[in-house]
């Protein structure tokens, strides 16, 4: 038999993707420096799908004992800018279908903006139903912020297309009739919530961008609005703009 090409089995190699293709023994017995390090090289990348998708099993967990419990329509729950000194708190409400497969999805902020644009475009895409809240500078500035982070979720509740039965929520407790499960670190540990933090993050530094061409100097394309050297240097030699939060330090004693 003719011996394949190390070009040849690199180009194999995209192709396969589980230890139990037979090729892989063959290839495992090829001395050849090249073929090695394609096989050492295409090893990592099984090994990183793998734990990809040992997170998504791990990470459905609520969802799959919610639904054990006869619920159905299951949303997870989570809010973006509670921190920053500008602009708005931004919550997303998502119900993902009980088959849901994407990897990668985690907390928002554990992933680069490139991984979060395309996670966003694909549960855009998979979501049964996505609900979008948001309350601005001045409403925070009346209500105080945890209280605007909690509207801004029932707004996005209120915003889905179809009345969920269970909610799962990053650290907090909503006002509503509906059985919930308040989840510390929520975004880290369902799918659900996961999804909700990427589509508010998303969302949130898009709009932030906006913020930043009729407000220039503050970096917010950068910074999204939270408190970075940029934008400290932007209000010392510009003042405060509209959008920022006038009972946040240090602005509230520039007011």
């Amino acid at each position: 038999m003719k011996t394949e090409s190390i070009q040849q089995i690199k180009a194999a190699l995209t192709t396969v993707d589980t230890r139990d293709d037979e090729r892989i023994k063959l290839w495992q017995a090829d001395e050849r420096n090249g073929v090695q390090q394609a096989l050492a090289q295409w090893d990592r990348k099984i090994q990183r799908h793998e734990k990809a998708v040992a997170l998504l099993e791990e990470m459905q967990q609520f969802e799959n004992q919610a639904r054990t419990q006869g619920h159905r329509l299951i949303v997870g729950i989570d809010e973006v800018g509670r921190g920053p000194l500008a602009g708005p708190v931004v919550a997303a409400a998502v119900i993902l279908p009980e088959k849901f497969q994407l990897l990668g999805v985690n907390d928002s902020k554990k992933l680069s903006a490139k991984k979060r644009d395309e996670l966003y475009d694909e549960i855009q895409n998979q979501a049964i139903s996505i609900g979008i809240g948001m309350v601005d500078h001045n409403k925070i500035d009346e209500i105080n912020i945890y209280q605007a982070s909690k509207l801004a979720m029932g707004i996005a509740l209120e915003d889905l297309c179809f009345i969920p039965d269970y909610l799962l929520i990053d650290a907090m407790k909503l006002d509503v009739n509906i059985p919930q499960e308040s989840l510390i670190k929520g975004d880290a540990r369902s799918v659900s919530i996961a999804a909700a933090s990427i589509v508010a993050k998303v969302i949130r530094d898009r709009l932030m961008e906006d913020y930043a061409k009729m407000y220039p100097g503050y970096g917010f394309e950068n910074n999204a609005g939270y408190g970075t050297k940029e934008h400290l240097i932007g209000l010392e030699t510009q003042g405060i703009c509209t959008i920022h939060r006038k009972t946040f330090a240090p602005i509230k004693d520039m007011c």
